[in-house]
């Protein structure tokens, strides 16, 4: 393999605003052509799997612009700036959105987090006094999620980083690759003959 070429802090900001765009588009898809899927299932799905794919090819990415090897700890902080790079933006996006873009946002989503929370426990079997306590519980929460203070915003930033930090850790763990040669100096086979 070659030696590195590229300045892995770059590659993963620029990995990471790529990533930040993509979920941008994809919330603003969603909300504007499938509004009603977003919040279910079907929703969380698709932004699962488009995430861990993202999060696989910008590893596969990165590992292959450090030379194809990097330890642990070469792998981590650049996987960690695009995780929490990409959520960033988009948690930012989605509060500016919410905020001054269409501020029915907000609104959907809390009366929509409600009705499906409870459906969920009636399905369950609550009684109707346990369900208005948890549904009180869930509006509250709801209402620092879509509407969060700048206090409760840096919160829910610092919470979701140390998540996407957890997740950084698997992920560098599972892309990291030994170099089975680390004392080849990568001459050329006519110097070696």
């Amino acid at each position: 393999m070659e030696a590195a070429t590229v300045n892995l802090k770059t590659e993963a900001l620029k990995n990471g605003i790529i990533w930040g765009v993509i979920n941008i588009v994809i919330f603003l898809v969603m909300w504007y052509l499938l509004r009603d899927l977003i919040g279910g299932y079907v929703h969380t799905g698709i932004s699962f799997a488009i995430g861990i794919a993202l999060a696989v090819f910008f590893c596969i990415d990165m590992r292959k612009k450090a030379g194809g090897y990097w330890t642990f700890g070469q792998a981590l902080w650049p996987i960690f700036v695009t995780f929490v790079l990409s959520m960033g933006l988009a948690y930012v996006f989605t509060i500016i959105f919410g905020n001054y873009i269409d501020t029915s946002y907000p609104d959907f989503m809390k009366a929509s987090v409600l009705e499906k929370s409870e459906s969920m426990y009636k399905s369950i079997g609550f009684s109707q006094e346990q369900i208005s306590v948890a549904l009180a519980k869930v509006e509250e929460t709801t209402d620092k999620q879509f509407k969060p203070t700048f206090f409760e915003g840096i919160v829910g930033f610092g919470i979701a980083a140390i998540l996407y930090f957890i997740g950084a850790l698997i992920f560098a763990l599972i892309f990291k690759r030994a170099n089975p040669n680390p004392y080849n100096l990568n001459l050329k086979e006519e110097q070696v003959s």
